[in-house]
């Protein structure tokens, strides 16, 4: 069986054609269309740009799938398309092309949710877990951890009361000098942070706690791990305190060290997701780990999230860095899941900006 999937909430246009045999998955295709350097003069994405760079993009991109994967509409058994949560304007886009597609080619049509389709995409991993499992998306919009029960029965058990992870990297990375999606160079410069703090290449993590850059008030952040037992989020305050910081070292003219600061920003938002994972894992013994979505691509987490699951003796299932991003794979993954169980969307199926 072949799978066409769309996905379109908010700045990547992307299509992807999986084929599915004996339930095992083989990407046939997956295109992306970037919009990063449409956006990166505005420092974030701009919604109303973005829906309008969907459509230039989406017939291409669904012609450029099709063809790499050497087959046609014919061919397609189902058809995928995320349909919440994200930005109004975008999700339409791929949602209403879809839906065409779909009539007027009497191919089967599944709505899937975007976070449903980040945690699928470890269905796509040479080791693919098997439910139930403890799941994490972390994005620019999402921080949310789930039990999975079943391929389709998602229970939310913890996220953030306010802003994500991806966003908070974004915003300050911004306020020093990374360019956006600030993701790849905060992990870069952070690294550096880390090296001179501990003196390491690598595994430097338990190395930091221990080191003085950690203990100085200096670069003192807050953690984003909300207080008492439970499994949320706060990273308002985190952003609040980084901003405050950066102030007051333009303010006092004191000498400012990028690389100390965001490893020290690094170290407290990659510590928080831990925490909390830790509390889920707990509650959950024997509970396979999978974590997906944009800052999963984040190396240091990636590292800590190992020795998490070594801890708990389970395992870890983290997407290769190519599918962590936004991608029509994971949603088409994601779709035959929802195909199997019988759910079938039609032509008046819409697009919503929110889970409910």
């Amino acid at each position: 069986m072949y799978l066409l999937g769309f996905e379109s909430s908010c700045d990547e246009t992307a299509a992807s054609v999986l084929e599915v045999t004996d339930g095992r998955f083989v990407i046939r295709s997956n295109i992306v269309a970037s919009q990063i350097e449409i956006h990166r003069r505005f420092g974030g994405v701009v919604p109303e740009i973005a829906g309008r760079a969907h459509i230039e993009a989406i017939s291409r991109i669904t012609e450029e799938a099709l063809s790499t994967a050497g087959v046609s509409l014919s061919d397609i058994g189902c058809i995928a398309v995320t349909s919440h949560p994200g930005l109004i304007g975008a999700l339409l886009v791929a949602v209403n092309f879809a839906k065409a597609l779909a009539v007027s080619n009497e191919i089967p049509l599944v709505e899937v949710d975007h976070m449903k389709g980040h945690i699928s995409a470890a269905y796509l991993t040479e080791t693919p877990p098997a439910p139930p499992f403890i799941a994490m998306a972390v994005s620019g919009g999402h921080t949310s951890i789930y039990e999975v029960k079943d391929y389709t029965d998602y229970t939310l058990i913890g996220s953030t009361r306010d802003d994500a992870i991806g966003e908070a990297f974004d915003k300050i990375g911004r306020l020093i000098g990374i360019p956006y999606p600030a993701g790849a160079g905060f992990d870069a410069l952070a690294r550096e942070g880390f090296q001179k703090a501990t003196g390491r290449e690598t595994d430097f993590w338990d190395a930091y706690r221990a080191s003085p850059a950690y203990r100085s008030p200096a670069y003192h952040l807050p953690s984003p791990a909300v207080m008492g037992d439970n499994l949320d989020f706060s990273f308002s305050g985190l952003k609040t305190a980084a901003i405050n910081l950066l102030h007051r070292f333009e303010q006092t003219g004191e000498a400012f060290d990028r690389a100390a600061f965001a490893a020290a920003y690094t170290y407290e938002a990659v510590e928080a997701v831990a925490k909390k994972l830790d509390i889920a894992l707990s509650r959950h013994p024997g509970y396979p780990l999978v974590v997906s979505g944009g800052v999963a691509a984040n190396s240091h987490l990636r590292a800590r999230l190992k020795t998490l699951a070594d801890k708990h003796g389970t395992t870890l299932c983290l997407p290769p860095v190519s599918l962590c991003g936004d991608n029509g794979a994971m949603i088409a993954a994601a779709g035959y899941y929802e195909y199997l169980a019988g759910a079938r969307a039609d032509a008046h199926l819409g697009a919503r900006a929110s889970d409910e």
